[in-house]
């Protein structure tokens, strides 16, 4: 039906209302806007070091490695050289990531190298970013070793794993393809005899595919290629570099001219006649293969103890002189050192070195030395001519720029939530906090709560979250991203505990006449004036109305909201991959562009996250307002903003402090120390990126409830952000 002119003008009228009453929000919002395009436009430019290296992302369409009929595309980035001519050849680098990594975080190294004239491709391992297929493509074993491969001749160390097809997947990270067969096959402990249809099918998860069309590449010099990986991605490197040992096309040969492990494991290897570093993969049909000109880069704090040799301490000088490096070297004790090549003949490919970087597991993969140090070994395995010092680096500048994006995406978002202030259907939502300073909690009412909220937090993160990660027995096929597990058993620990010290004391006091929270002290509705209140909706006891009634209304409203605000933060994240190729992230991949069954993934774990976020935003802050959650203002803001950020992030600083001090003061890690390794690893690791972005949860939450006075905006918007982090583009297990 047409508008009549009066209508027109009334509608017209009311939109001029709402864009003079919304100008802060959409200045703010258009600003951010303008901030997130002009650092990540920056941000490109330094990652195409202003137009001297082309960038494409793409995928490379494959087969898995015994199953020629399953169809798989490998996620890549892939760093070229501008302005090579047509029949021009150049070295050729391939990059492989970490465990819950992407092919962004080989960016440091990618750049690097391309800025050196290498072709730089950096890929998404199996089960990781845009890669179709799933970690359990890689394949495992029934067993594992609790020493490096190779010295548990007496067979003491020979043990069977039970337990989750995650866990075995995982525990079999450092079992590789191409060892002997009681490595790389099942075994059947009752009979006594090996399994070889069940075994590590691919430990290179999908890097010696990436190899092959990288060494077809028009522009690349087959003969003098590298490989690099970092963690998960060296014994990934290993693989490859094994595959193409010895390995000609078009009769030239094309095995990798030098591999560069960023914190990787060693196992018993021998020498071939040249004096290359080698290993006989089978006692019955043996084939020697070699690695030529091995560098291993190891970090002083490294957090996983078989990247430290299995020691408990961090890396110290003495570990130079251990079995295994002495075996990797090929020298004895008395010769020992750190940051020195052995063996140097980088043509025959028998220079070994281990270089020592004073950095931790999960920053080996941007520190300046490590990088400079893996240029440097590559330049000479491929006598590459550049003349640019190990030392003229760019790629960090691209990674502050990306990360400066991401904090003004999410502010983007809560600014977009903000621009529906003036929304008439949207008004309900931003009641405020309500008018009850006698709730206010002060003193001792405050700390109680948040000690014990900070001290539960704390100590059931290590022992919950390794437990999800690997041995709780849920659906694998339909709860398929493996970190994601972790945090779902805790979340859901906290579910439970957060429900029953809001439920038991409400009942207890409903039996005695005693007030109780209500749904308004809990977040769950809005504060109304007393002519909306109905009987239905009202209790009285002690004089005193009560809210009982939860705000369906509410909730639905504010759910609207966070799908606008998180909507159009995804929007601008899909814009800077399609047009500058790069995310919102820092060192660890954060927010990304979904695939559908990454999609998928997200809303499986979305309702425990939203329900754990909405009881969490109920608990720290509608039950538990404090001084200044009411003034405006930025004083205001931060007379309550310290104590919320201390509840939600408390427990995880202190593990933090646990787990770091006691490294720092060459005793080891806290987490190996007090509770064995087994809890420490992953999770215990990721605490330097966990913190932080908790900090940040903590800030968008302090904001919403001071301006919507309920649980629920802050809570879905900081769900939907951490569901995203876990499924965007962390490991899964089936694809």
């Amino acid at each position: 039906m047409k508008a009549t002119k009066g209508e027109t003008y009334t509608n017209m009228g009311k939109f001029l209302d709402y864009l003079r009453n919304s100008k802060k929000p959409l200045i703010t919002l258009g600003c951010l806007l303008a901030s997130v395009m002009g650092t990540v436009g920056l941000a490109h430019a330094v990652q195409t070091d202003f137009g001297k290296i082309k960038v494409e992302s793409g995928s490379i369409e494959t087969t898995l490695f015994d199953d020629t009929s399953a169809k798989v595309n490998i996620g890549y980035k892939l760093y070229t050289p501008a302005g090579l001519g047509a029949g021009e050849k150049v070295p050729a680098a391939l990059c492989l990531h970490g465990y819950q990594n992407d092919h962004e975080t080989s960016a440091a190294y990618a750049i690097e190298l391309a800025r050196r004239g290498y072709v730089a491709l950096a890929i998404d391992e199996y089960g990781h970013g845009s890669t179709n297929a799933g970690m359990i493509d890689r394949g495992y074993t029934n067993h594992k070793v609790t020493t490096n491969y190779g010295w548990d001749e007496d067979g003491k160390t020979y043990l069977e794993i039970k337990g989750q097809t995650r866990y075995k997947v995982m525990m079999n990270f450092s079992n590789l393809d191409f060892f002997i067969n009681k490595y790389s096959s099942s075994y059947d402990f009752d009979k006594g005899a090996m399994i070889p249809t069940e075994s590590v099918r691919d430990a290179s998860m999908g890097g010696s595919a990436a190899y092959a069309w990288l060494a077809g590449l028009p522009n690349v010099d087959s003969t003098r290629m590298v490989v690099t990986g970092h963690s998960m991605g060296t014994w990934a490197s290993w693989s490859v570099s094994a595959a193409y040992s010895g390995v000609t096309l078009d009769g030239k040969l094309i095995e990798p001219r030098a591999t560069a492990f960023q914190c990787g494991e060693l196992f018993k290897t021998t020498r071939d006649t040249v004096g290359r570093l080698a290993y006989i993969t089978d006692e019955g049909t043996p084939r020697e293969i070699h690695w030529n000109n091995p560098l291993l880069i190891t970090a002083k704090y490294d957090e996983f103890n078989y990247f430290r040799d299995y020691a408990k301490t961090p890396v110290t000088k003495e570990m130079i002189k251990d079995e295994q490096s002495l075996n990797f070297l090929n020298i004895g004790a008395d010769e020992a050192e750190w940051n020195k090549t052995f063996h140097e003949d980088f043509v025959a490919g028998t220079s070994v070195r281990r270089e020592y970087v004073v950095t931790n597991h999960r920053l080996t993969t941007h520190d300046h030395r490590a990088v400079a140090a893996v240029v440097n070994w590559f330049n000479k395995a491929t006598a590459n001519p550049t003349t640019m010092a190990d030392t003229n680096q760019i790629f960090m500048i691209k990674e502050v720029l990306v990360f400066v994006a991401m904090l003004c995406g999410i502010a983007s978002a809560v600014a977009m939530i903000m621009c529906m202030k003036e929304v008439p259907f949207f008004k309900t939502v931003f009641a405020g906090v309500p008018n009850r300073p006698e709730k206010l909690k002060t003193g001792w009412k405050f700390w109680k709560g948040a000690l014990l909220t900070i001290a539960i937090s704390g100590l059931t993160y290590p022992f919950l979250t390794q437990l999800g990660h690997g041995l709780m027995p849920l659906p694998e096929q339909v709860f398929k991203m493996t970190i994601g597990n972790g945090f779902l058993v805790w979340y859901l620990f906290l579910i439970l505990v957060m429900l029953g010290f809001t439920l038991i004391p409400y009942f207890i006091n409903k039996k005695k006449g005693k007030p109780t929270a209500d749904m308004v002290d809990l977040g769950f509705a809005r504060e109304k004036a007393p002519e909306e209140e109905t009987t239905a909706a009202v209790s009285e006891i002690e004089g005193k109305k009560r809210t009982t009634k939860f705000d369906w209304a509410l909730l639905g409203k504010s759910a609207l909201l966070v799908l606008i605000g998180a909507a159009w933060m995804y929007l601008q994240v899909l814009l800077c991959t399609k047009v500058f190729q790069l995310d919102f992230r820092f060192i660890w991949p954060f927010f990304k562009t979904f695939r559908w069954s990454r999609l998928g993934q997200f809303f499986v774990y979305l309702p425990v996250f939203a329900v754990f976020f909405v009881l969490n935003n109920c608990r720290i802050f509608a039950y538990n307002r404090v001084k200044g959650v009411d003034e405006p203002g930025f004083k205001g803001f931060i007379q309550c903003w310290w104590k919320y950020a201390l509840c939600m992030v408390g427990g995880i600083l202190f593990l933090c402090l646990l787990e770091y001090i006691p490294f720092f003061l060459q005793l080891g890690p806290g987490a190996d120390l007090l509770f064995s390794s087994t809890f420490g690893g992953p999770f215990m690791s990721l605490l330097i990126v966990f913190a932080p972005q908790v900090i940040v949860f903590s800030v968008v939450c302090t904001f919403l409830y001071r301006k919507t006075g309920n649980a629920f905006v802050g809570a879905l918007l900081v769900a939907v952000l951490a569901c995203w982090i876990v499924t965007g583009g962390s490991a899964m297990l089936f694809a």
